[in-house]
């Protein structure tokens, strides 16, 4: 995963600085109902474990924080807050384990992401564009919790902490005479192997009642795939989640 870090580095250097003509700081939260599936092996030596998803639906929390301001040299920041769970079964040897039997698992990811954008349009024509670089961090748990060891009813946690640098796009258009937009954003990285992407659509419509501070709603589908390979190319996830 250290290959990764350094894909896309020079990535910002390369987009276009373009004025952005007022302060502006937008923020918010909600539910992500999403369907896990995919499976986590580790391989060394002969051994050979593996943990598969029960692709069970569940509400996942996520948060954002976007400051947008009039310096046009200096990259604008979103910040998003993350949270996934999956539940499966866990089975054969990892690294600091042997499951005895046929274990119950769970993988928790925990996603951070500092995605610093440039404005190539702003509203312009009712459209809005926005490019950059995220840096993404994951922090994954996986337990196993079964006959492990051979000690019955035990429980074993893996965690990892994994950087993921992503390409990063959004684009918008708002609805002439409307409080009406759809959204796309994009986050996708690929590299000696391993591959992850971030999609998101959305409509949302906003409150105007209120000069300043302005509330809005918003639906949308998003999906994430994770195909990574890591820990020297012995562990493999291969992990996605879908959903409104």
């Amino acid at each position: 995963m250290k290959k990764i870090l350094s894909v896309l580095a020079s990535t910002a250097m390369l987009t276009t600085l373009l004025n952005a003509d007022f302060l502006r700081v937008e923020m918010g939260g909600g539910a992500w109902g999403n369907k896990p599936s995919g499976e986590l092996t580790y391989e060394e030596a002969g051994a050979t474990g593996r943990y598969a998803s029960d692709e069970k639906s569940s509400a996942s929390a996520y948060a954002w924080l976007m400051v947008k301001h009039p310096v046009p040299v200096i990259p604008n920041l979103r910040l998003e807050y993350t949270t996934l769970q999956d539940e499966g079964d866990a089975r054969g040897e990892f690294q600091d384990f042997t499951i005895n039997d046929i274990a119950t698992g769970d993988i928790k990811m925990t996603q951070y992401d500092a995605i610093l954008y440039y404005n190539i349009l702003d509203n312009t024509a009712w459209i809005t564009l926005d490019v950059g670089v995220d840096v993404k961090l994951v922090n994954l748990d996986f337990t196993a919790n079964g006959r492990i060891n051979g000690i019955a009813n035990n429980s074993y946690t893996v965690n990892e902490t994994l950087p993921l640098p992503m390409g990063y796009a959004r684009a918008r258009v708002q609805i002439p005479g409307t409080n009406i937009g759809f959204e796309a954003d994009g986050k996708y990285v690929t590299y000696d192997g391993s591959t992850v992407s971030d999609f998101r659509v959305k409509v949302d419509y906003t409150l105007d009642f209120v000069p300043v501070v302005q509330p809005a709603i918003e639906v949308g589908y998003r999906a994430q795939k994770f195909d990574l390979q890591y820990d020297e190319e012995r562990t493999k996830l291969a992990l996605d989640f879908s959903g409104v």
